[in-house]
């Protein structure tokens, strides 16, 4: 889940890019090419991170040459990667004194909303800034497949309006989603009509206590033995 893959269509350019990462991933030369990658990601709804952040990098030794759209670009295309923490990778990249422009300050304010779980904010933020968000095509599904991850780690069964503010979805396009789910992702309706609607959800080591293995079951027992002489 998360990392969109390339595609057939762009498999040339895709080559082509990352070879000049591999080969000098310092040259400033190649920033022209990455940015123009980073808008075939975008058209394409394709991803690349290693690119991306090569080219942030190239930022970094040329500061003068950096494009606030494409850096916008790329933060939110890392957001459509979550659960990865491919957000954080290329914040980090980002001079402060960039962050501090409005947009990135919403998109690390959206960021922070998903990573805690916060959907309802989250998708009041994001629909006051759709001039930021509506530029990457493919964002409003890339979270809602992360917010439909999120519930299955956190629910056995989890009532049909926690799904529609998890995913910014209602009605009869509720409906379709969760048939959708239930068709192809093991979801189960187990009660009830509309708003009162309860989804069974696969189950899982973590939404599921009797599926959990304990710490010492999960290491095995050469590593143990390993580890005591050290201990002593």
């Amino acid at each position: 889940m998360g990392r969109e893959q390339p595609s057939q269509s762009q498999s040339q350019m895709s080559y082509t890019v990352e070879q000049l990462v591999a080969v000098n991933p310092y040259n400033p030369d190649i920033l022209p090419d990455l940015e123009n990658y980073v808008n075939e990601q975008v058209s394409s709804q394709t991803y690349s991170l290693e690119a991306n952040l090569c080219l942030l990098r190239l930022y970094q030794f040329e500061p003068e040459r950096m494009s606030t759209q494409i850096v916008a670009r790329i933060l939110i295309k890392a957001l459509m990667a979550m659960p990865a923490p491919d957000f954080s990778l290329c914040l980090f990249l980002i001079p402060e004194r960039v962050q501090m422009d409005e947009q990135f300050k919403t998109l690390i304010v959206l960021s922070h909303y998903l990573e805690t779980a916060k959907f309802r904010q989250f998708w009041d933020e994001a629909a006051k800034n759709r001039h930021i968000l509506e530029v990457v095509p493919g964002f409003e599904q890339a979270i809602q497949r992360y917010a439909v991850h999120v519930l299955s780690l956190t629910y056995q069964k989890v009532p049909r309006t926690v799904i529609a503010e998890a995913t910014n979805i209602e009605g009869v396009s509720l409906d379709k989603f969760i048939e959708l789910h239930v068709a192809n992702s093991g979801w189960v309706v187990t009660k009830g009509q509309g708003k009162g609607q309860l989804v069974s959800l696969p189950s899982n080591e973590f939404n599921h206590p009797d599926l959990k293995r304990s710490t010492a079951d999960s290491i095995p027992l050469e590593h143990i033995t390993r580890i005591f002489p050290v201990l002593g």
